[in-house]
């Protein structure tokens, strides 16, 4: 075999990018997040273009030479030798002063004793540029060479081996190289990413304006960029990380990465396909979450080196924006992966905004496995309830009607408020807010930052990246491994956050087998979790333990623990829950929807909870109709429904009527109907006001005086008594144009 050449390996484990990361270490200043030079290879890569360079530019004789090394002999067809091997090979490392001179067709092989011209007479005749493509092939063959004795993976030394001997083929054969096998051919799965990033953008963000929308295609452009320069981790590594993956699917697509989209960055003698191009939805999802990960935490590492203008573009907008494509891509319903989501009259294959034609994804919402007539269940140790996502249409979501179910005559029947919205109308209106080419208003822009605490934790469980179990100890049941770490992992969390409780205390009780824990697993380890008494006969739950692991707070994890507690105790009939909380807790529970208000008689709990001294009893009491894992977006959505009615209304009064001069004329007080334009607006007096009297003006001015002699009396009442002086507080009155003084008003 050829002395191999090149430098480092770009792509092999020695000296090229680590496995599943980002292509380079830089988050660019000036552009989007890509590559440090924006040269796939790295080192190795430029080095071995320069090679080739030098390698063209070389005389005839010395490309024969190289050639020479990689052609079978000709000389006898009983001759097995496969290359012609120099008799006086240079140094090596080869000496940068010693210049090495092209030998002569008439020099003999090391091992077969046949001349150079023995091994290169079939490139008599071929023409320069066949010749400089066969010697670009050489270098790559030599490159290949050394990430195979580097690459220390054994998957992608495989796929290196195989395409060395590939590429070794195609000198000997004078062939160009074809990938063969099982791995198929480009492009794997339909739509490609880069098609399903560009739906995603048609889809979500098509009603806004025009420079915010340019925002979002920079934001999707830089993205796809990354997933092109991105490195894959191996089947090995990802085996380690997430043991039930489908590890053999993954193995096939990071094959064809690598035949495909990694090596000819560097082997430029291979054909190259970009990532985003080629794979679909299948491949995203096996490296979104990690990707995501990783891409934040260098943008924020290196967020000093940003220019102010890309600062609030990567570390603001780029997180929203992944958070939004990241419910697509796990989203069993996302239309944005239909290979018909839209008709375009021109397929340049750029972002743009074109007409969605595909219908919005079908809502999913959450439900609990658990039986709740048993609580039995949930003290056998066993990981019930299980939450589980299911789509609209499974039957088992439970009573509740859905938005898309029909009017029903019983809901008829219902008594109906004055004032009272028509169905129809809020049908209407339901219609154009769950289409988000009809979305408007500043509330429906993407880059706005109001959202609720748990938006981000339940985005997350519903792509799997989180999931919550109730677990506890058993002394009737052989315990479960996995139950047993996750309650020492409960344990570790809640010791660790909880410093001034005695450990012995928490294990005590988390091991309790009277005590369960919601415990909130996130990859295969707890993060958090609410450790819990049910009482049923007294018709209450005591909280004993409430923590989530520091490094995971601030991201709505805590809120949704808790909402999944409450609905898993209304599916068990308890309504209430108890907590001493310390100074810390207090505000958190206040969110939470607790009170220092207990509702439960104090004769149902004194000796059954534990008392905590310095600590405050705070209580909650649960309605049953609320579904608390969805109440942020039920409320979203009717703050939406009421902006519109109210938009539309404005747009159907458009008059404006001139102020009202009649008090000039000194009247006291006139109707509230015969204020103009007020009939219009849908106002209507009510049955009480109808039946009233108008008061006596000289009893409401007595009222009136009353109430202003008590305010002058207060004690804060004093900057108001007189009027402010010019000399005390020069320019005064230019500011303050209205002052308030109680003189006027005698």
């Amino acid at each position: 075999m050829a002395e191999p050449g090149g430098g480092g390996a770009g792509a092999a484990g020695g000296g090229g990018p680590q496995q599943g990361s980002p292509a380079a270490a830089g988050v660019a200043a000036g552009g989007p997040v890509r590559g440090a030079a924006e040269n796939p290879g790295g080192a190795g890569s430029a080095r071995t273009a320069g090679k080739k360079a030098q390698l063209r530019a070389a005389p005839r004789a010395k490309k024969l030479e190289k050639l020479g090394v990689y052609s079978a002999c000709k000389a006898e067809e009983s001759c097995k030798c496969n290359g012609w091997k120099n008799p006086n090979p240079p140094p090596t490392p080869p000496r940068a002063e010693l210049q090495q001179a092209a030998v002569s067709l008439a020099e003999p092989c090391r091992s077969c004793s046949h001349a150079l011209a023995a091994h290169v007479s079939h490139l008599e005749n071929v023409s320069e540029e066949e010749m400089n493509r066969l010697l670009g092939i050489v270098l790559d063959v030599e490159y290949l060479f050394t990430c195979v004795h580097k690459e220390e993976d054994a998957d992608t030394k495989q796929v290196y081996f195989y395409l060395f001997k590939l590429l070794r083929k195609c000198i000997l054969q004078m062939g160009k190289p074809v990938v063969e096998g099982s791995s198929e051919s480009p492009p794997f799965e339909k739509p490609s990413i880069e098609q399903g990033v560009n739906n995603f953008v048609q889809y979500k963000f098509s009603h806004l304006p025009s420079k915010e929308r340019q925002t979002i295609v920079e934001l999707a452009k830089m993205f796809l960029n990354r997933i092109n320069y991105w490195h894959l981790e191996t089947p090995s590594q990802r085996r380690l990380r997430s043991p039930n993956d489908d590890i053999a699917g993954y193995k096939v697509n990071y094959t064809r990465w690598l035949c495909y989209c990694n090596v000819p960055q560097f082997c430029d003698s291979l054909p190259r396909y970009e990532t985003t191009q080629v794979f679909g939805r299948t491949l995203l999802r096996s490296v979104f979450t990690v990707m995501r990960r990783q891409l934040l935490e260098q943008a924020r590492q290196e967020k000093d080196k940003l220019p102010q203008e890309k600062r609030t573009l990567i570390l603001t907008h780029f997180p929203k924006f992944l958070s939004m494509l990241e419910e697509e891509v796990y989203s069993q319903n996302s239309p944005i992966w239909d290979q018909d989501f839209m008709v375009s009259s021109s397929r340049t294959g750029q972002l743009g905004i074109q007409t969605v034609i595909s219908p919005p994804p079908v809502a999913r919402s959450v439900a609990y496995s658990a039986s709740p007539s048993s609580l039995e269940q949930a003290n056998s140790g066993n990981m019930s309830p299980a939450c589980k996502v299911s789509s609209a249409l499974d039957p088992n979501l439970g009573e509740k009607r859905k938005n898309n179910e029909p009017y029903s005559l019983e809901d008829s029947k219902r008594p109906r408020v004055v004032g009272d919205i028509p169905i129809e109308l809020i049908n209407e209106v339901m219609s154009t807010i769950t289409d988000p080419a009809a979305m408007l208003g500043p509330e429906t822009n993407f880059l706005s930052a109001h959202s609720a605490r748990d938006e981000a934790a339940r985005l997350e469980e519903r792509r799997g990246v989180i999931e919550f179990h109730v677990v506890g100890n058993s002394l009737n049941q052989k315990p479960n491994k996995k139950i047993m770490m996750w309650l020492v992992g409960l344990q570790n969390v809640f010791s660790h956050q909880l410093p001034r409780m005695p450990k012995e205390y928490i294990t005590r009780l988390v091991f309790d087998p009277k005590h369960k824990t919601l415990a909130l697993i996130k990859d295969g380890r707890v993060i958090g979790g609410i450790c819990f008494r049910m009482f049923p006969s007294q018709g209450f739950t005591e909280i004993v333990f409430c923590a989530v692991t520091s490094n995971e707070q601030v991201k709505g994890y805590g809120t949704h623990l808790m909402n999944h507690l409450k609905e898993y105790h209304i599916k068990h009939n308890i309504l209430n829950f108890l907590t001493y909380a310390d100074e810390y807790a207090i505000g958190y529970f206040k969110k939470q929807g607790f009170s220092k208000d207990i509702k439960v008689p104090k004769a149902k709990y004194v000796g059954y909870i534990k008392d905590y001294e310095g600590a405050t009893l705070m209580g909650c009491e649960l309605n049953p109709r609320i579904p608390y894992t969805e109440f942020s977006v039920i409320i979203k959505k009717q703050k939406e429904i009421i902006k519109k009615l109210i938009e539309r209304k404005q747009a159907q009064i458009r008059k404006v009527y001139p102020g009202l001069s009649c008090f000039k004329d000194g009247v006291r007080q006139i109707p509230i109907e015969s204020i103009p334009g007020i009939r219009e607006t849908g106002w209507k007096p009510s049955g009480k006001e109808r039946g009233k009297e108008s008061k006596d003006p000289d009893q409401l001015y007595s009222t009136l005086k009353t109430i202003l002699q008590q305010v002058k009396s207060h004690q804060s009442a004093w900057p108001f008594m007189e009027p402010v002086k010019r000399t005390e507080a020069p320019g005064y009155y230019e500011v303050i144009r209205f002052p308030m003084v109680s003189q006027r008003c005698c």
